[in-house]
């Protein structure tokens, strides 16, 4: 398959770097200093399940790709979302389909106002890792899945032939007939670690041994949980209770991406995870004082200014 990682970063790097020694053409889209590195010295996994050391097709602007791609891992930053998806319209061809691989969950809307409705599908990632360097990924634990699903019966077929893509990669990929279910699965889980590690400069391990981070932690899920309900979302009722016994089971110096890049001085998508389930509660009715507290915290730093007054 004719494979596009729009955003090389941790997700994107490093799924189409396992879909690369799968032996799929994969070109890579990034900026700076990472498409530098990547360009001279190729992409670098440094994984429990694998390292690996490649030479990539990697490009700044997505139409020096040449013809349209068969899928898109769509996995830039929130923020980026509508210039990303422009930039993209010249690899996008009748048959392509992209799929968000982001962490919020309004990217399907987003991406539809832009690119052609038939072409976007919905995905979750389940990964923890960073860029430890320019043109080096480093994977976190082990946990590291896809899941994805055609939002109509016509794009089957296409999910189906990526999902059989990902199987041969050894990606542990599932195919899901409720998307929008998995995506707000996530964004519970999310908010509540995002918020968490970052709020508490913290990493797992500490944030569950700790009483009071635990608390936060587990409320900042059970509000996100209530608005996924009241939105109409059949999120199961013991979702958060088996969220919290998940987190067990992680690697006690794992943090949210949204942590990561606090600690760097880089922006935060706190507006698309914790602001928005605050903004998201006020409109439907319903308090989310966690997430509206955690918010407030972190909204000095979401610009990436380190709270310095301007």
């Amino acid at each position: 398959m004719r494979i596009a990682a729009m955003g090389a970063g941790g997700v994107g790097g490093y799924f189409g770097a396992r879909l690369q020694q799968a032996g799929h053409d994969v070109s890579f889209f990034a900026r700076g200093r990472h498409l530098a590195a990547l360009r001279d010295e190729g992409l670098t996994l440094r994984s429990p399940l694998g390292p690996a050391d490649l030479r990539v097709q990697v490009f700044e602007d997505p139409a020096l790709a040449g013809a349209p791609v068969d899928v898109v891992l769509f996995a830039v930053k929130l923020w980026d979302t509508e210039s990303a998806a422009e930039r993209l319209r010249p690899i996008v061809g009748s048959s392509t389909i992209v799929i968000p691989f982001q962490n919020g969950v309004d990217s399907v809307q987003r991406l539809k106002k832009i690119l052609p409705e038939k072409s976007v599908m919905g995905g979750s990632a389940y990964i923890a890792t960073r860029i430890a360097a320019p043109g080096v990924i480093e994977h976190i634990g082990t946990m590291a899945a896809l899941e994805f699903g055609p939002l109509t019966p016509a794009q089957r077929p296409a999910a189906e032939a990526f999902l059989a893509a990902c199987q041969g990669a050894g990606i542990n990929a599932k195919l899901s007939d409720d998307i929008v279910r998995v995506i707000w699965q996530k964004f519970i889980f999310l908010v509540g670690v995002s918020s968490a590690t970052a709020v508490s400069r913290a990493p797992l391990g500490v944030v569950r041994s700790d009483p009071e981070l635990h608390w936060l932690f587990e409320q900042a899920m059970r509000e996100t949980w209530r608005l996924a309900r009241a939105r109409g979302v059949a999120v199961a009722e013991d979702y958060v209770d088996s969220r919290l016994a998940f987190v067990q089971t992680l690697p006690a110096e794992m943090r949210a991406s949204m942590a990561h890049d606090l600690e760097a001085g880089g922006r935060l998508e706190a507006p698309w995870l914790c602001g928005a389930v605050a903004q998201m509660s006020a409109q439907a009715g319903l308090d989310a004082p966690v997430n509206r507290a955690v918010f407030a915290a972190l909204k000095p730093y979401v610009d990436g200014s380190q709270g310095k007054a301007p």
